[in-house]
């Protein structure tokens, strides 16, 4: 059975915030990637499993209109979305940029997890390479708009055999990011090149974690996943064969089937 899946939106001490909701019972929460939107997460939320309510937040919804943004600023919009929810805990976890916000989050309130997912996502601060390469992207942003960006960040998030083989994938992929609003993005770039390295953080993880990655994820790839496993110590490492960057959307039913395993086997 697909679930339904409801877009909603609530006031918090922290501005308006927008999430996508399926399914129900206890909070799951899934944070999204750049340069996407909560959208990355439907096929997720459409299969949720029976007793969890799946959470997609917006998290370009709170950024104001103009102003430097941290990743700390995000991980304060989640707190603040949660706590308008009257939710004490859940499983936080997110992709690629939404796992930095997770890392940020848990720092500042650990106790809000009863467990942690970590897809396609690493522990380390940008590189001064990787800081250049944002700046030049905010400049291509600025100058020629998202679907520049899209041309430019598709062959990183999705695997040479995705865009290939999937090319429906491919063309959602490319929908979410030139719909996405310039300064969310814009905002994320800023946040994501001024981010901590979160390294010391791993092995204060205490709740159960989910560590997921694709194989041929080539922007946060296995080595840095078994990194992570090998630092946090309730942890459970998935390598998903024939998926990229965007794990999720590239194999849509064997990630979900990890997450609910995992669901069930931890919590």
């Amino acid at each position: 059975m697909t679930n339904e899946v409801t877009r909603r939106t609530i006031e918090t001490v922290r501005g308006p915030m927008s999430w996508l909701e399926a399914g129900a019972g206890w909070p799951l929460v899934l944070l999204h990637a750049f340069p996407l939107t909560a959208e990355m997460w439907r096929p997720q939320l459409e299969s949720a499993p029976v007793d969890w309510r799946f959470i997609a937040p917006e998290l370009g919804s709170a950024v104001p209109a103009a102003g430097a943004r941290t990743i700390d600023d995000y991980a304060n919009d989640v707190a603040a979305l949660l706590d308008a929810l009257l939710i004490d805990d859940a499983v936080i976890g997110g992709l690629s940029m939404g796992g930095y916000v997770t890392f940020a989050l848990f720092r500042k309130a650990p106790l809000l997890f009863s467990g942690m997912i970590l897809a396609d996502t690493r522990a380390q601060a940008d590189t001064e390479e990787g800081r250049v390469g944002r700046m030049r992207m905010r400049e291509l942003l600025g100058r020629d708009g998202a679907k520049a960006i899209a041309d430019q960040m598709i062959p990183k998030l999705l695997s040479e055999r995705a865009r290939r083989e999937q090319p429906d994938v491919a063309g959602r992929v490319r929908a979410i990011i030139e719909t996405s609003p310039p300064r969310a993005m814009d905002a994320a770039l800023d946040a994501m090149m001024r981010r901590p390295d979160s390294t010391a953080d791993l092995p204060q993880i205490s709740c159960a974690t989910l560590i997921v990655v694709g194989e041929d994820d080539g922007l946060a790839p296995v080595t840095d996943a078994d990194a992570m496993h090998r630092a946090i110590e309730r942890s459970v490492l998935v390598t998903l064969p024939r998926a990229g960057h965007l794990s999720n959307l590239e194999q849509p039913e064997a990630f979900s089937r990890a997450l609910a395993d995992f669901l069930m086997a931890h919590l």
